[in-house]
């Protein structure tokens, strides 16, 4: 992933996100963007060309943090039991400290914006997958995980429960600590997809 942003883009996606989160895809307009901002809706166009572009550059930064962040944070040492706790732990505390970002990963209104924006999202989905099937199936293999069910129908299982949690934060804006709440979720999942 080759996306670079500059420090004024960043500041800007950070504000398209909150906006996002505070009005939803209809109150992302230039001109919200740029009171939010405090500048000029010209000086806006300087940095991106359209409301569509803020989006794919927020979502592709999204996109190459999570790489970066799976990456670093999940060691080959680790067994795939604490591979899958650190690969949620981490995305959970990522969402507590950047809430005005959950909107963009979790958002319907999204999807109906523009093929471009689903690829970028379809991106994100697939970077989750690409940490977490070796995971899933490394744990299968060594007999952790059950083989009852695909790594594949796994996978589903788990970013749909991991999708509920997040959405469920976000319509109880951010009231109940995101962190704890998901700490319980892993054991919940684990418990399910453990072999007894």
């Amino acid at each position: 992933m080759t996306i670079t942003i500059s420090d004024r883009q960043f500041e800007i996606i950070e504000a398209a996100g909150k906006i996002l989160t505070t009005f939803g895809i209809s109150g992302l307009t230039i001109k919200n963007l740029a009171k939010e901002m405090k500048f000029s809706e010209s000086a806006l166009y300087r940095h991106f060309t359209s409301k569509e572009e803020i989006i794919i550059v927020l979502l592709e930064y999204l996109a190459k943090n999570m790489e970066e962040r799976y990456t670093t944070a999940i060691s080959i040492e680790q067994s795939p039991e604490d591979k899958f706790i650190t690969l949620f732990q981490n995305q959970f505390s990522f969402f507590n400290e950047n809430p005005h970002f959950v909107v963009a990963v979790f958002s319907d209104g999204l999807l109906e914006e523009s093929i471009r924006i689903n690829e970028v999202m379809m991106k994100i989905m697939n970077v989750k997958i690409k940490h977490l099937l070796p995971i899933i199936s490394e744990g299968q293999q060594k007999k952790i995980f059950t083989n009852s069910i695909t790594s594949d129908e796994l996978i589903h299982i788990v970013m749909g429960t991991f999708r509920l949690q997040m959405f469920k934060w976000r319509i109880a804006n951010f009231q109940f600590d995101i962190s704890r709440n998901g700490d319980n979720m892993i054991q919940a999942l684990l418990t399910l997809i453990k072999n007894k």
